[in-house]
């Protein structure tokens, strides 16, 4: 057996929009959707399984603190600057390319603030600020531009 054909070759210089990426869905959630716990360490785990895209369902909670959670069931609710403070800490650890929020947002224009807020003061200058006009996916920048960086999809 030829040891060349075990070696991938993944072209990352495509526009984003060309791949499939692996997501995923209530990531916060360790059990079903409507009593289970809620749980920062859930984005541990996903990010360092390989995981691009992360969900992150935003409510207004106590003390101007967003939350997430699954809203209008029994999970818990964990504050969202722990969320991104874990996927600050696991986002790259395994796989250097571009992490996408999936920010669900269900927050007052008050905690929205807030969480703009801690988005750019947790993840500094990984956090990708750019924007991006949707006129031409070809216009789109590859996963190899992105390295290490951090989008939001609202």
């Amino acid at each position: 057996s030829n040891p060349l054909h075990r070696q991938v070759h993944q072209d990352m210089e495509q526009p984003l929009c060309h791949y499939f990426i692996a997501s995923s869905h209530n990531t916060y959630l360790s059990g079903d959707q409507l009593l289970s716990q809620s749980r920062a360490d859930m984005y541990a785990r996903v990010l360092q399984a390989g995981c691009r895209c992360v969900e992150v369902d935003c409510w207004d909670g106590p003390d101007g603190e967003p939350v997430v959670h699954h809203g209008y069931t029994l999970t818990s609710k964990i504050l969202f600057r722990d969320v991104a403070e874990t996927i600050n800490k696991y986002a790259f650890i395994k796989n250097e390319f571009p992490v996408i929020l999936s920010i669900e947002n269900h927050c007052s224009i008050q905690q929205q603030k807030k969480i703009a807020q801690y988005l750019k003061e947790i993840f500094g200058d990984k956090l990708d600020l750019s924007s991006v006009s949707t006129g031409d996916p070809r216009q789109l920048p590859s996963p190899q531009d992105l390295k290490g960086k951090i989008l939001v999809k609202v």
